[in-house]
């Protein structure tokens, strides 16, 4: 089978129009209160692997509906006035292509460049949540 487009040509096209933030970058901005870190990684991935501390989680599957004021599922994180909203996902693939298309609709964001993949060796730090009995 062949795509008319594939998905890393996709991300390329993404992060062609798009801000991409360093990790360590990001690191030294968690506590500005004006930066929203949101994770669009997956529920499971966020157990899995830890979350950065503040971040906001709204999955891959439901952003687009949650930053729309149109939406019933509309989100009032997503309309603060004044904030950088910054989007990462595990390696930076899923961000990038998602930034772009909330950029699409008028949403301005950034994401991390490398994804959650290297804020751990970079420093960064990160929480779990906490088990359940």
């Amino acid at each position: 089978m062949s795509l008319k487009l594939s998905s890393a040509q996709m991300v390329q096209n993404a992060r062609e129009k798009i801000t991409e933030i360093e990790t360590t970058d990001l690191i030294a901005m968690l506590n500005d209160p004006d930066v929203v870190v949101v994770d669009i990684r997956d529920i499971r991935e966020r157990q899995r692997s830890g979350y950065i501390p503040g971040s906001f989680h709204a999955p891959r599957g439901m952003i687009e509906f949650w930053v729309d004021p149109d939406s019933p599922y509309y989100k009032d994180v997503f309309g603060q006035e004044g904030k950088t909203y910054v989007l990462h996902c595990a390696s930076g693939w899923r961000s990038a292509i998602t930034t772009a298309t909330l950029q699409d609709m008028g949403f301005e964001a950034a994401h991390l460049k490398e994804g959650f993949s290297t804020w751990a060796n970079q420093g960064g730090p990160i929480e779990f949540p906490e088990k359940k009995d």
